[in-house]
């Protein structure tokens, strides 16, 4: 348990773990809001201009050698014979909420007489450090959905996949949009036509939060989970809220 921003994990991620607590209470408001101002999403059924462009294979191996010059990185793009590329994207996971991953632990069983160690399925929550990142091999073909089960496999996470969402993220005139990639498209394909620059494109793994929840398909454990994380949330929501006002207060005095 952290003293400064109370955070809670198991003791066996306490090495995974990577927090930065030295700062005083509301120190990164500032930038978290600033960013929160920038971001801007944009609709999922809107296409992107790299959506929209169609390659023949001359132009995909020119695209791909273009692509190669410009990186600082042994990442680069090879096309194969039979048309196809492959590749490597980096998603990073900016997730607010905590995955569920598998914990086994060993009971006695008393069969035939005699203690026999047996695993017993459960599961253990944890958030995921800020700013994690996770580069991906993929081919062209790849689709968004088989991107996001196969971070959630390098995680271990045992969440429902349909939790989670892949948006692409692009800086332009000093904001930044976001956009909910659709299960069936390429994010290597993407990452191709956008060139190397994460300014221009990059892509975020977040939660899903575009459609209704079926509530009815939670156990009550994880309803009563959900249940404190919204208080915590609330709660957290109201502070930044009180020091943003706060420090409005304290500056209008000093202009008084």
């Amino acid at each position: 348990l952290s003293p400064d921003c109370s955070f809670t994990c198991h003791y066996r991620c306490r090495a995974l773990v990577r927090l930065d607590c030295s700062g005083p209470p509301g120190a990164g408001d500032e930038n978290d809001g600033n960013e929160q101002v920038l971001e801007k999403d944009t609709n999922v059924d809107e296409p992107s201009e790299w959506e929209k462009t169609e390659l023949d294979q001359a132009q995909v191996e020119q695209r791909i050698k273009e692509y190669n010059s410009q990186i600082n990185s042994n990442l680069f793009m090879s096309l194969n014979k039979d048309g196809s590329y492959t590749g490597f994207i980096k998603v990073q996971l900016k997730l607010v909420r905590p995955v569920s991953v598998p914990a086994t632990k060993r009971v006695p069983s008393l069969q035939a007489g005699r203690p026999h160690p047996q695993g017993v399925k459960r599961r253990t929550s944890f958030y995921l450090p800020k700013g994690t990142v996770k580069h991906l091999h993929i081919l062209s073909h790849t689709r968004a959905s088989e991107v996001i089960d196969a971070l959630l496999r390098k995680f271990t996470v045992i969440d429902n996949p349909r939790k989670f969402a892949l948006f692409e993220r692009s800086e332009k005139d000093e904001q930044v949009y976001l956009r909910k990639l659709g299960d069936d498209e390429q994010p290597l394909r993407l990452r191709l036509l956008a060139g190397p620059s994460e300014k221009v494109l990059s892509f975020v793994l977040k939660e899903n939060e575009t459609g209704e929840v079926n509530w009815d398909a939670f156990t009550l454990p994880e309803l009563h989970n959900f249940l404190l994380i919204l208080q915590r949330e609330e709660e957290e929501h109201v502070r930044r809220l009180r020091h943003r006002y706060a420090r409005c207060r304290q500056k209008m005095q000093e202009a008084l």
